[in-house]
């Protein structure tokens, strides 16, 4: 495997980390060492690892079949589930991954308006499409560059003129309405839901990182702002590929097959609706629904965000503590926060060198991204981590 990494995550050469096992809040490598885990998978597993409840629906359902390509019952009470929670659902469709899920919902935008452009936002990350990798991979052909407009987060201003500039062309605009680790500011989000309703551009919101994370209705429900279009994966998989578009049913109807006329958007894939995912996915959102599990999720979330901030008031460098709900962040910065630019701008080696240090003392963190936390995470998790992320990071800023 080409770097020795599964996907764009590379440890140190002198790191031998091979994952045997995962339980609750923490993982367990192949020598044995236990560690405190903030990726979480890249963030699916909400409840900790191998959760009982979705061991045991798992189990079940592997003895029922694992995979038909067929409507089966997992999957029409997952659908069921999510029409109930999302705002903008009136109907939902399933694929295979957060990545597809996003070009789904692009090409349902542009079929329905008829238009070809979307728009982004600066420094978002909607999967490994060609439509969301610009700037960030080779092989992106200038034809599909052409056709994607960027424009900056939490500036309302200078998008809005975007929009009109190109009112006749854009499709869509894509938004993670928490961008990556930044929040939108007040009345953001509802003048992009403004802007895009008075020239009938969709507005979709990448929910594959906050559904059933932020909110039980996800960022729809914790900011008030109802798009025409979501994406979702990570937690509704409950640890298995799996993903879905939710909107409006008169967007999601031009991919029913029974009517293939000019409009007809194909959307399918072999593991599309994987009874599998949905056994997972549907056993994950019922312990989610259960009273006080987003109040636990927020308080974990804030107490890990406080704690840093206490840190970084001692450390000899500026530190920002960023994120909402169970999404946590820091960023080697003095700046605007409300600006990704300036977010991501900060020190990307200091940043990488924590990441590292937390990993020798055995706390999992792709902190250049965000830190995920989890149901599983207790107190004693969180004192320990703040414990080591205080001596890490008077470590790496000293010496950096």
């Amino acid at each position: 495997m080409p770097g020795g990494s599964l996907g764009t995550y590379v440890q140190p050469d002198d790191v031998a980390f091979v994952v045997a096992y995962g339980r609750g809040s923490k993982v367990y490598d192949v020598e044995g060492r236990e560690y405190i885990d903030y990726i979480l998978g890249s963030g699916p597993a909400v409840l900790g690892h191998a959760h009982p409840a979705v061991v045991e629906a798992v189990q079940r359902q592997v003895e029922r079949g694992t995979q038909f390509y067929w409507l089966n019952e997992p999957v029409i009470a997952l659908a069921d589930k999510m029409v109930q929670a999302i705002p903008c659902a009136e109907m939902v469709k399933f694929t295979s991954s957060g990545a597809e899920a996003t070009f789904y919902a692009l090409r349902l935008a542009r079929a329905f308006t008829g238009r070809d452009k979307i728009m982004r936002f600066e420094g978002s990350y909607h999967g490994h499409h060609d439509y969301s990798m610009l700037g960030g991979s080779a092989g992106i052909p200038k034809p599909v560059s052409d056709l994607v407009i960027t424009a900056p987060f939490n500036d309302l201003e200078t998008t809005t003129r975007l929009i009109e500039q190109h009112r006749h062309e854009l499709a869509a605009v894509i938004v993670e309405a928490l961008m990556r680790i930044v929040p939108p500011k007040p009345g953001f989000l509802e003048g992009l839901r403004a802007i895009t309703k008075q020239y009938g551009i969709m507005l979709i919101f990448d929910e594959v990182v906050t559904g059933f994370r932020l909110a039980w209705g996800g960022a729809q429900e914790r900011y008030g702002v109802t798009p025409d279009l979501a994406s979702y994966g990570k937690i509704i998989g409950g640890g298995y590929p799996f993903a879905a578009v939710a909107g409006r049913a008169d967007l999601l109807m031009l991919s029913d097959p029974r009517d293939r006329g000019p409009q007809y958007v194909y959307f399918s894939g072999t593991f599309s609706g994987n009874p599998l995912g949905a056994t997972a996915g549907l056993a994950t959102l019922r312990e989610l629904e259960k009273p006080g599990a987003y109040a636990r999720l927020d308080e974990i979330g804030e107490r890990l965000r406080q704690g840093l901030r206490e840190i970084a008031r001692t450390l000899p460098r500026p530190m920002a503590v960023l994120g909402d709900g169970p999404i946590v962040g820091i960023a080697f910065v003095d700046g605007d926060l409300t600006s990704p630019r300036v977010v991501g701008g900060g020190d990307k080696a200091l940043l990488k060198a924590t990441e590292i240090g937390l990993l020798r003392h055995g706390v999992l963190a792709n902190i250049v991204a965000k830190f995920y936390v989890s149901l599983a995470h207790d107190d004693g998790d969180l004192d320990r981590t703040l414990q080591i992320l205080d001596d890490v990071l008077h470590q790496v800023c000293r010496q950096g």
